[in-house]
């Protein structure tokens, strides 16, 4: 275990379920393994607002955009029970068609 409170992908993660634990290999959610340094949130709460803000404007890495996607697909399939290879697809066209980064907008604007 990596020590990380989401799921960074650099290893296993656990799943905690109304069907029990799981762990799960990060190994279906990325192209090439990812290390700690690649998910890298800087030393300071602006490095990481300045990293978060490029991620959602679509320009992360691919190991960042890789860990927001699951993370995000796993955070829908919990609330709406869909597969996780629909949520997958869900997440990856929500980052990268910029409709995150729209709804992160209008939350922050109090439009929503």
């Amino acid at each position: 275990d990596d020590g990380y409170d989401e799921i960074s992908l650099t290893s296993d993660f656990s799943l905690f379920s109304q069907k029990g634990e799981a762990r799960i290999s990060p190994v279906p959610f990325v192209k090439e393994r990812i290390l700690q340094q690649d998910i890298y949130g800087g030393e300071t709460i602006e490095d990481a607002a300045n990293i978060f803000k490029n991620i959602l404007e679509g320009k992360g890495t691919r190991q960042q955009n890789e860990v927001v996607i699951t993370n995000s697909a796993f955070a829908l399939q919990c609330a709406t029970g869909k597969e996780i290879s629909e949520t997958m697809i869900e997440s990856t066209e929500s980052l990268m068609k910029g409709k995150a980064l729209k709804v992160f907008t209008n939350l922050i604007s109090g439009s929503i």
